[in-house]
C-alpha cells in the first residue's frame, strides 16, 4: 500500500571541492501539501532542489518517489517521475503565445497541431483558472499570470511534485493572492509543493509543514501551526544571532529567561 509521501529523501549528502553543501539532510513532501523549505542564504535549500531535480546528483543517501527507489542523473530523469520546476525568473519565451509556451519543445508537440495545442491549452488554462488566451503573446501578461503559465506547463506534464523557487519575490499583493489560489488548487488535486520563500507572512498563510536548513544540515521539519514566527526565525539563524550576542553582551541568549512574542501578519 502507498505511503501518504509522495517524494522522500534520507541522508542526503552533497559536496563541491572545499564546501560541503549538504550533510545527512532528510525531508518528506506528502501527497496534497504545501512544504516550505526555510534557511538564510547558503543554508542548503538551493542544492537541495538541485539534488530533487536531477540537477546535481547526490553523494549519499536515498531518495523515494510514491515509495519508489530512485537515483537521478538529470533533469530529464526528475521529469520523467513527475518532478516539475518554477524558478524565480521566468524562463517563457515573451515573443511567443501563451499556447507555445505551455507545449513548444515537447515530445508530442515535435510535429506542431497548432488546432490541438490551441484546444488543449484552453482546456488546461481553464481548469486552473489561469485569466488568459492561448493565442495571446506572453508579453502582454502580467508577472503573476506568466507564473501561472509556467506552473500549469509542469502540471501538464504528468506533475506530481511542484518545486517553486521564490516565486512571489517580483509580485504585488494582489497577484500573490492569485497564484495562491492557483497553489490552493494543485494541492486539491493532491500534487505536493515545495515551496521556497523569503517571506515569512506567506510562509504562514499557505504552508502546511515548514523544514529548517541551517549550514547544510537539517535543523527540523515543523507544522506550520505549531510553530510560532519567531521560533521559525530562531531555528534559521541561531548560529550568527548567538555568536552576534556573545560579541556583544558576552552572555548566551540561551542563559536568559523569557522569550519573545511575534504575530503572524
Amino acid at each position: 500500500m502507498q505511503t501518504q509521501n509522495v517524494l522522500e529523501m534520507q541522508g542526503i549528502c552533497k559536496s563541491f571541492p572545499g564546501v560541503r553543501a549538504l550533510h545527512n539532510v532528510s525531508f518528506t513532501l506528502k501527497r496534497g501539501e504545501v512544504h516550505a523549505l526555510m534557511g538564510e542564504n547558503g543554508a542548503g535549500k538551493s542544492t537541495l532542489i538541485k539534488v530533487m531535480t536531477g540537477v546535481y546528483e547526490k553523494d549519499a543517501g536515498r531518495m523515494m518517489v510514491e515509495d519508489r527507489p530512485i537515483h537521478f542523473r538529470s533533469p530529464e530523469d526528475a521529469q520523467d517521475f513527475g518532478i516539475g520546476t518554477v524558478y524565480q525568473e521566468i524562463t517563457l519565451c515573451a515573443n511567443l503565445t501563451v499556447a507555445e509556451n505551455m507545449f513548444i519543445g515537447r515530445g508530442r508537440y515535435a510535429l506542431v497541431n497548432w488546432k490541438r495545442m490551441k484546444e488543449d491549452a484552453t482546456r488546461l488554462l481553464s481548469s486552473l483558472g489561469i485569466p488568459a488566451r492561448p493565442t495571446q503573446q506572453l508579453s502582454s501578461c502580467s508577472l503573476a499570470v506568466q507564473q501561472m503559465i509556467a506552473i500549469a506547463r509542469a502540471v501538464d506534464m504528468d506533475c506530481k511534485i511542484l518545486i517553486l523557487d521564490e516565486p512571489t519575490s517580483s509580485l504585488d499583493d494582489d497577484e500573490v493572492q492569485k497564484l495562491f489560489s492557483l497553489m490552493r488548487e494543485l494541492k486539491s488535486r493532491g500534487v505536493g509543493i515545495v515551496f521556497v520563500t523569503h517571506f515569512l507572512d506567506q510562509v504562514y498563510e499557505i504552508s502546511d509543514r515548514i523544514t529548517v536548513l541551517r549550514n547544510g544540515e537539517l535543523i527540523g521539519q515543523y507544522d506550520a501551526s505549531s510553530l510560532p514566527q519567531f521560533e521559525l526565525v530562531s531555528k534559521m539563524f541561531q548560529r550568527s544571532r548567538s555568536m552576534r550576542h556573545r560579541r556583544t553582551t558576552g552572555v548566551s541568549p540561551c542563559s536568559r529567561r523569557g522569550g519573545f512574542r511575534a504575530r503572524r501578519g
